[in-house]
């Protein structure tokens, strides 16, 4: 079978892959604890699920708009007004089947051949494939560490050439669990005006912030950039739906109508009984949402703390999202079983045979010195894993 060059341009996702094979291998019996999974390990809240059977019962079992329901765009758009001060109308919002459909989208109806696309590394790990996918070319910019893995103007600006068309970004991020503040988006935003860009701001991780940090969109900054920024956001991690698979798209009306025009020809609109959970979603209590923080914070500081005192690795504490993203690279050049650990694949592999331990690594986002660890997990097996880890590191060889 020939397959087209186009797929076999694109990469398997690591985070998916990880999470696979931590499954398979406790199906066998293994004790593997894994930290791969991009999801909640809560259930989705009682009143959302109820809304959700209450669509059933009802019938409400046919197809939606394209766009989403009236009830449901409304909704986001109540919530763009009330939680992010954003006016935004019915025609702007688009709903698709995830967040990832929501950029998928987006790249399909924006750039070709010839254009190039602005991302910050580490970077969630579909960005440049899709990107790819689209025949765009995808910028990497790195980070690190000591600038809190985020990029500043200048950065950026030393990347743009004529080409280029667009910058990409999550705030909170996947994986390194960085947000920017209000003065830093500042900045990105005169920088994305001056250069006449797209900025897509990826806000799926908005609600999981800690340590008294305020979220703020890029969006926010001011009516300017707000029509040049196309917003990512969907309930798949705040309310823990993620296989509910409902992402939106909020942007000018001429992008949201073109995004439109093309899911139709793909999903049509996203499941009708998912949208209907997503309204009680962002407009029934929100209580749900703030413990899911509050553990996950508790989580956080044991995870982040646990790894600091680890020899030879760093940690930066996140401000988001529900992962770590810490700098094993003072492992490298050590061996396992004869072999050289020379980067995070190695490191990854190494740390599955000899302590269980499934992690995603860091190549996978840009960022080849570290690897992800997600907290969303129970406490046990965090302490339990983090023990492992400590120990498997310290029987490195020189």
């Amino acid at each position: 079978m020939k397959f087209s060059q186009r797929i076999q341009n694109v990469q398997p996702s690591m985070t998916m892959s990880v999470t696979d094979l931590a499954r398979r291998l406790k199906a066998q019996g293994e004790d593997v604890i894994g930290f791969g999974a991009g999801e909640p390990d809560f259930h989705t809240p009682e009143n959302i699920k109820q809304a959700g059977i209450e669509a059933i019962r009802s019938n409400q079992t046919y197809y939606t708009g394209v766009s989403g329901t009236d009830e449901l765009r409304d909704a986001i758009v109540a919530k763009f007004k009330n939680e992010n001060g954003l006016d935004y109308e019915r025609g702007q919002i688009v709903v698709s089947c995830g967040a990832k459909q929501s950029f998928y989208n987006l790249a399909q109806v924006l750039w070709e051949e010839g254009d190039e696309v602005l991302i910050p590394a580490p970077y969630w790990v579909s960005y440049p494939d899709i990107v790819a996918l689209a025949g765009a070319q995808p910028v990497i910019v790195p980070t690190t560490a000591e600038n809190e893995f985020k990029a500043s103007p200048e950065q950026l600006q030393a990347a743009v050439t004529p080409k280029t068309r667009a910058l990409v970004f999550s705030s909170p991020c996947n994986p390194s669990g960085a947000a920017y503040t209000r003065k830093e988006l500042e900045g990105l935003a005169e920088f994305v005006l001056r250069n006449n860009l797209l900025a897509v701001s990826d806000e799926i991780y908005e609600h999981l912030v800690y340590d008294g940090f305020k979220h703020v969109g890029l969006a926010e900054i001011g009516p300017e950039i707000k029509k040049q920024t196309a917003v990512i956001n969907g309930v798949s991690k705040g309310y823990a739906m993620t296989g509910w698979r409902i992402g939106y798209l909020a942007a000018e009306k001429e992008i949201a109508a073109q995004v439109s025009k093309l899911q139709g020809q793909l999903t049509s609109g996203a499941c009708t009984i998912s949208q209907v959970a997503s309204v009680e979603a962002l407009t029934g209590p929100q209580e749900a949402v703030r413990k899911m923080r509050d553990e996950f914070l508790v989580r956080r500081n044991e995870m982040v703390q646990r790894l600091n005192a680890m020899d030879g690795v760093s940690c930066y504490n996140p401000v988001g999202s529900f992962y770590t993203f810490p700098d094993v690279s003072g492992a490298y050049g050590k061996k396992f079983e004869g072999k050289t650990i020379d980067g995070s694949l190695a490191f990854t592999e190494f740390l599955l045979k000899q302590a269980k331990v499934a992690v995603v690594p860091g190549v996978a986002f840009g960022a080849d010195r570290h690897v992800r660890i997600s907290f969303a997990t129970s406490m046990d097996n965090i302490k339990r894993g983090m023990d492992r880890m400590a120990e498997a590191i310290s029987s490195l060889a020189d």
